[in-house]
């Protein structure tokens, strides 16, 4: 997912670790153009600079400075700031689900995912954690909106609540309380209704529906895609519905990665999955070590490959 951001550092620390030795001001512009990568790669003007404030107070210490390797030392710093930028409390992927049934709500815009997401969390919750979960789609408004979660829930081997029409959310919301207590289910998933915009009547029907169940997890599902507006998103649903974790989808594109960044030194809250296609196994631990040092392994080795697969490349016929 951060491709771009990677292929844009690799620049600077390849020049960065084969100068040798390094003043002040070296650093300094090796870390306005990494400033610049940042946002390049749609991360929010305030966490970019945040983050390079950050950086530099260590980077141009004397230790780094008269370091026998000082370019390999500023990378690790740029390595070690993006872990505690993506990073949140708890363990990546692990979700509160005490006294059965814990109920989790899925918030989120029209078209964020939100509904696929949750049939990939059921599944995941279901097959790796050994959960009995029961779904219901509280989307009175989207047409199929709730067919479609229960074809889903046969696809993923999960039970759904049966539809009832006419019912408001928070008649649904109670309902799936009730049957998931009756039915000794570990979790119910509540998939609330989305907009294409966020609005009044979406945050009073979701803070109605909180109330009524006292959920768990509270996760917001957003497109990763979408850039800023997530963040934007993100910080209106936690402002006045309060969120406890972040899904992003639509990791598996060009994936600049901004919206990550940003969205956790916004919010301050963690991102514990990421969406990577459609198919229903399609949803992973969102790691920061292991995205953090994949980015920096590919920006650091990427000008090699390049150079290397120059140098073995056959040399053209003239003519």
């Amino acid at each position: 997912m951060f491709e771009n951001l990677s292929e844009r550092l690799s620049g600077v620390f390849d020049r960065l670790t084969k100068q040798g030795a390094l003043s002040a001001d070296d650093v300094k512009t090796a870390l306005r153009e990494v400033r610049v990568a940042l946002l390049e790669a749609d991360v929010s003007l305030p966490v970019a600079r945040d983050f390079i404030k950050a950086v530099e107070a260590k980077a141009t210490g004397a230790a780094v400075t008269k370091s026998v390797t000082p370019g390999q030392q500023v990378v690790k710093i740029v390595h070690d700031a993006l872990i505690d930028t993506l990073k949140g409390e708890g363990e990546p992927g692990t979700l509160k689900i005490d006294n059965a049934p814990a109920p989790i709500l899925m918030v989120g815009l029209q078209g964020s995912g939100k509904t696929t997401t949750t049939g990939k969390l059921a599944r995941r919750l279901r097959e790796r954690d050994g959960k009995k979960v029961l779904m219901a789609s509280l989307d009175i408004y989207r047409p199929a909106a709730m067919e479609q979660l229960a074809v889903l829930g046969k696809q993923v081997g999960v039970d759904t609540l049966p539809i009832v029409k006419g019912e408001s959310a928070v008649q649904i919301a109670k309902r799936a309380k009730q049957q998931a207590t009756l039915g000794g289910y570990d979790v119910y998933m509540l998939d609330t209704a989305g907009r294409l915009q966020i609005d009044q009547t979406l945050m009073q029907e979701v803070e109605d529906v909180r109330d009524a169940v006292d959920p768990r997890e509270t996760l917001l599902v957003v497109d990763g895609l979408t850039g800023q507006v997530a963040v934007e998103v993100a910080e209106e649903f936690d402002g006045k519905i309060g969120i406890s974790g972040v899904v992003l989808t639509r990791m598996d594109g060009d994936g600049r990665g901004g919206a990550a960044l940003s969205m956790r030194a916004v919010t301050g809250k963690p991102i514990k999955f990421v969406g990577l296609g459609e198919k229903m196994d399609a949803l992973e631990t969102f790691e920061p070590e292991r995205i953090a040092g994949q980015s920096l392994a590919w920006a650091t080795s990427s000008r090699w490959w390049k150079r290397r697969r120059k140098r073995l490349r056959p040399n053209r016929p003239s003519g």
